[in-house]
């Protein structure tokens, strides 16, 4: 349906295709976002501009619990290009529709390394420095170096450098009410990848890659394949079965949390911070409390990576596990969770 001679609004559009889990749900009303200008039209028109929007990348980090209200923007900006060389780096940019992993294997076949550690993150450019994503001991926030975002209460293009991202552990500016939340809508990233590129190493999945290969100094393109290795390995492919990836972020306690831990259950997998503090595998944590394989309806968690929920029934209306099923699934694990352990898991995606 045509609203003005400029946009097209799509009415009742369904998104099973366009989250990772594969959830049944649809858009009341639909926009798709290719630059600016088109959410500078959304917000110029008298239909729209005040209607409360949704902002859609790949869909990767949501819980669709039911149709979405609010007009959706999908976010369809793509391009990718060298914009500047400075002694010490590339800055490279790409459009915020881009797929995240597609984005580095190009960066790295154009000789452009310091990436490699986040292969096979699903999801778009755009919402990677709204999670901060990670991986293998990079974030996004090691690389960034500044993005250009619609003000959708104003309509003016912004840009914001990394301090004004406000970037922590999964989490950015973007993420809260006082900052960007619901607010920005992303449209390109630009990052600053090192000329002088040394490994990123010391993960022992990465480690038992180097002595397989008894290769010691790996190229980027090699640690780029082992990455990807590994997480074809530990985690289902969306195309094949439902899921947002990691479902709960990594807790963080302190040492004498963690030695009290320890004391109770040796075995626990954990990762001193500089800070002193400590990173707790949520993984470990949910498998000691015997959650792998288990079931709430559709909703599983992950036989390979406890860390993982999955859509057991596919993307089909009749047999898909509903957002419900798997937000009960999680609070289900995250009660189990505190009650052994006395800690809080914080659920990574958006619930819708």
């Amino acid at each position: 349906m045509v609203d003005n001679p400029w946009m097209l609004v799509e009415k009742n559009v369904p998104l099973q295709a366009f989250n990772t889990f594969h959830i049944v749900a649809k858009a009341q009303a639909l926009v798709r976002i290719t630059n600016e200008t088109d959410v500078q039209e959304v917000l110029q028109d008298p239909a729209w501009a005040s209607a409360p929007k949704f902002v859609l990348g790949g869909g990767s980090n949501i819980v669709l619990t039911g149709d979405v209200k609010p007009l959706v923007l999908k976010v369809e900006v793509m391009g990718r290009r060298l914009v500047a060389e400075t002694a010490k780096a590339f800055i490279v940019e790409a459009g915020a529709g881009e797929p995240w992993h597609d984005f580095v294997a190009w960066t790295l076949a154009q000789g452009y390394p310091g990436l490699e550690n986040m292969a096979l993150i699903p999801g778009t450019v755009g919402a990677s420095p709204v999670q901060n994503v990670g991986a293998y001991g990079v974030e996004l926030q090691d690389r960034f170096e500044s993005l250009d975002a619609v003000d959708l209460q104003t309509g003016q293009l912004v840009t914001l450098n990394a301090a004004e991202c406000a970037f922590g552990y999964r989490d950015s500016v973007f993420k809260h009410a006082s900052g960007w939340k619901d607010r920005a809508l992303i449209v390109r990233v630009r990052f600053s990848l090192p000329k002088r590129w040394t490994p990123v190493l010391g993960y022992a999945d990465l480690d038992k890659k180097m002595a397989e290969h008894a290769c010691a100094q790996p190229t980027a393109q090699q640690i780029f394949n082992w990455v990807c290795e590994i997480r074809r390995a530990k985690l289902p492919d969306p195309q094949v079965i439902g899921n947002a990836g990691s479902f709960f972020k990594n807790p963080t306690v302190t040492q004498e949390q963690c030695e009290d831990i320890i004391a109770r259950d040796p075995r626990v997998v954990h990762y001193r911070l500089a800070d002193g503090s400590v990173k707790l595998a949520a993984g470990w944590l949910i498998d000691a409390c015997g959650w792998r394989g288990k079931s709430v309806g559709q909703a599983g968690v992950y036989e390979k990576q406890a860390l993982v929920l999955v859509n057991r029934g596919g993307g089909s209306e009749a047999t898909s596990a509903t957002g419900g099923e798997v937000m009960t699934l999680a609070k289900a694990i995250q009660t189990s969770v505190y009650e052994r352990f006395g800690i809080l898991l914080e659920p990574e995606p958006v619930v819708v």
